[in-house]
């Protein structure tokens, strides 16, 4: 018999549940995107704030015109990623989200978007939450990318697990 604990493991990395699994370090970091519209500043995706109808205020939104939207969140120290959650919007258009890719590391080359890729979001339903599974993947930016297409790119909450990696020149004791 499994216990509850291991059937909520196994269902989250199924994708069927999306849950938490350690402290949010997304809130701590420094976000920018391609471009702002409709007042959507890519601050409202790390409020803490799940919120998923827009007119909440608490949703990111590019603007018009966008060939490969993107948003990238800046962790500020390199970390080793655990999980990124992201929470998609519920009152309209949930579905432009549909191919954005998850991309995590330490390089600004094309503003991020050239950093390895965690996950690719294939389907989010309107106002859902899903989590991610990065595996560790080393890195300082996250970045949340619509490649190959004009599009909007809302996020309307983005949660980060992680650990700090530890310097190794700190350690050193020479």
């Amino acid at each position: 018999m499994m216990s509850q604990a291991v059937v909520l493991v196994l269902l989250a990395v199924l994708g069927h549940i999306s849950g938490n699994f350690g402290a949010n370090i997304a809130k701590g970091g420094k976000v920018t995107q391609s471009s702002v519209g409709w007042d959507g500043i890519p601050e409202r995706a790390i409020d803490g704030n799940r919120a998923s109808v827009y007119q909440q205020r608490s949703c990111s939104h590019t603007a018009r015109g966008d060939k490969k939207p993107w948003w990238r969140l800046d962790l500020l120290k390199t970390y080793n990623i655990n999980t990124v959650t992201i929470t998609n919007r519920r009152d309209c258009c949930h579905k432009r989200i549909n191919g954005a890719e998850i991309r995590i590391g330490n390089s600004l080359n094309d503003n991020g978007n050239n950093n390895p890729r965690c996950d690719v979001i294939s389907s989010l339903g309107p106002g859902t939450s899903k989590t991610f599974a990065c595996k560790g993947m080393e890195g300082r930016y996250v970045n949340i990318v619509i490649p190959g297409r004009r599009e909007y790119l809302t996020l309307c909450e983005v949660e980060v697990t992680g650990t700090e990696t530890v310097d190794s020149s700190e350690n050193d004791c020479g």
